[in-house]
């Protein structure tokens, strides 16, 4: 009888434990989506039943959900009206007024370099499954931001290492902190998932083998294709710019012709 009982005890706690799991990959999926802008600051989050469906979670999930990303000061609760996006909280102390995304990016490449170095010492079986769903998912080409966070944020969390936890954090959050910087990501990360795919999918396989060396050269090719990505993007921004003003200029300067007069 004892024996039954203990069985049913570790039966359920494993079964809690898989339901945490599931409750704070989709506290992280929404949190993707929000830092994305996908869902931007001010707007009403989708009715719970939605968000069950597109989650294909219960609500009770997502009701637990939104309690984790209200204490994480991402949402507002209002009764009677809605979820509501809130404006991102400065964290930093304004300190990243002056940051760009080439800056943004350069730092990622640094410290997840070594991040991705020590996890492939330290990464779990269960890290790695989770990993590889993150690949799946951004091949079927479901919730590609929010596969992408978790990608990078699973294997900060394989570190076992707080501080490069919290660095990692902070870069996703400096990553949606400005406009401008949201608009050069955008720029770059909603073209060619492909690109990043194959990318993750090198940081994955040599993370499974445990090869530190690789796992840190694997990640630095990543952020460098994004670091040259942005600068095209940029370079051909700017190339607009100046076209749009030189077609003002030539209406501004020309001579009618004598037909035109």
């Amino acid at each position: 009888m004892i024996y039954v009982f203990t069985l049913m005890k570790l039966a359920k706690e494993k079964n809690m434990g898989s339901n945490r799991r599931l409750f704070w990959g989709i506290v992280d999926k929404i949190e993707a989506l929000i830092d994305s802008g996908i869902y931007s600051p001010g707007s009403r989050l989708p009715p719970e039943r939605e968000l069950a469906e597109t989650f294909k979670v219960s609500r009770p999930t997502i009701r637990e959900a939104i309690i984790a990303l209200e204490v994480r000061e991402k949402i507002e609760v209002k009764t009677g009206s809605g979820v509501y996006v809130l404006k991102p909280v400065n964290q930093l102390n304004g300190s990243h007024k002056q940051v760009n995304a080439f800056e943004v990016t350069q730092a990622r490449a640094l410290i997840e370099g070594e991040v991705a170095a020590i996890a492939a010492t330290t990464i779990t079986e269960d890290e790695l499954n989770r990993l590889h769903q993150t690949l799946v998912d951004m091949e079927k080409g479901q919730f590609i931001a929010a596969a992408d966070k978790e990608f990078h944020q699973i294997i900060a969390n394989a570190t076992r290492n707080s501080a490069m936890i919290l660095s990692v954090q902070n870069l996703w959050k400096l990553r949606s902190s400005t406009p401008e910087i949201i608009k050069d990501y955008d720029s770059v990360c909603s073209k060619d998932n492909s690109k990043t795919l194959a990318e993750h999918t090198a940081i994955y396989q040599a993370l499974k083998s445990g090869d530190s060396t690789q796992a840190r050269f694997a990640m630095h090719g990543h952020f460098n294709r994004l670091i040259n990505a942005l600068f095209d993007a940029v370079e051909l921004r700017a190339l607009e710019e100046i076209k749009q003003k030189n077609s003002e200029k030539r209406g501004l300067y020309s001579i009618p012709t004598s037909t035109e007069i």
